[in-house]
């Protein structure tokens, strides 16, 4: 299976967390990594986005089908989010499109086994995980990670 976590691109502030839209600058990043994206996911990839404005308007930019999932919302924990997705027994692709703190806790949860110790990718970066069973034992490696840079 391959995971990447795509965080949502800048997004301005406001009081309801769930309706704040992306900055000028955050449509900017959205484009760039999306343009990356195009050049590297197959099409069958399974996308899911967290039901916030930001994060649907992030996905946007890709201009591929997706689907809206409330286990990617911004209070839900780690466990919730690889529920999800299957992780690791999905086959394919899935892409997810969601928050921090909770993308840096399953990178480095995937990654080190530490909980708790997060990673803090910047808005709009991606980072790609696969898990292989190799002789019965799941191997979990880092393929790369992309932060825009307009």
């Amino acid at each position: 299976m391959d995971l990447i976590l795509w965080r949502h691109a800048e997004a301005l502030p406001g009081a309801d967390d769930m309706v704040r839209p992306l900055s000028r600058h955050g449509e900017k990043q959205a484009k760039f990594a999306a343009a990356w994206l195009s050049d590297h996911l197959p099409n069958d990839t399974l996308i899911l986005v967290s039901p916030t404005q930001r994060t649907r308007q992030t996905a946007n930019a890709l201009n591929y089908q997706y689907q809206v999932s409330e286990a990617l919302a911004p209070d839900k924990s780690v466990d919730d989010v690889l529920a999800a997705v299957g992780w690791p027994k999905a086959s394919g692709m899935t892409l997810i499109v969601g928050h921090q703190p909770t993308l840096g806790d399953i990178a480095v949860s995937l990654l080190d086994g530490f909980d708790g110790l997060g990673w803090a990718p910047s808005c709009a970066s991606l980072c790609w995980i696969r898990a292989e069973k190799k002789e019965n034992v799941l191997e979990t490696s880092l393929i790369t990670t992309f932060t825009p840079k307009e």
